[in-house]
């Protein structure tokens, strides 16, 4: 499986002091959705390795209904390049609007915690593509930058 979408309502545990969801709250459920499409993707226990660019367009509130997808974008030996965008409105206006995004690598490993290679992902529409040249580009400016994830 290449791509999940996890859906849930915003919880008001996850509430921070300006009365919206929590932003570390928004990063759990971000590693989470990418934890789930790495796992199926690799058939293995997998861990995060790296979580870039990630940015906040607009708040969650609290009761929206959440939607978390995770799109495998990228496959190195042992990584996988997850794009993960998070969406959320009020359900009874129906409307989804982006309110974050961001760029995870996850590495599959072994028992002992030893990377292992993962079947190789080949998008195959233009969207997917374009995905991929994305994901590349900033792993490759990451490295030239010295955060070698």
């Amino acid at each position: 499986m290449s791509s999940i979408t996890l859906r849930f309502l915003a919880e008001p545990s996850t509430v921070n002091f300006g009365g919206k969801v929590h932003g570390g709250t928004v990063m759990k459920w971000i590693d989470e959705a990418g934890y789930a499409c790495a796992t199926s993707w690799a058939k293995r226990y997998c861990v995060t390795a790296f979580i870039g660019s990630i940015r906040f367009h607009r708040p969650i509130m609290i009761g929206d209904l959440v939607e978390v997808e995770a799109r495998l974008a990228y496959t190195g030996n042992t990584s996988m390049n997850i794009s993960v965008e998070v969406r959320s409105g009020d359900m009874k206006g129906g409307a989804m609007e982006k309110t974050t995004e961001c760029l995870i690598v996850f590495v599959s490993v072994d028992s002992h915690g030893r990377p292992l290679p993962v079947e190789a992902y080949v998008p195959g529409t233009p969207g997917e593509m374009a995905l991929a040249e994305r994901a590349k580009a900033h792993l490759d400016a990451s490295r030239a930058a010295g955060g070698t994830p």
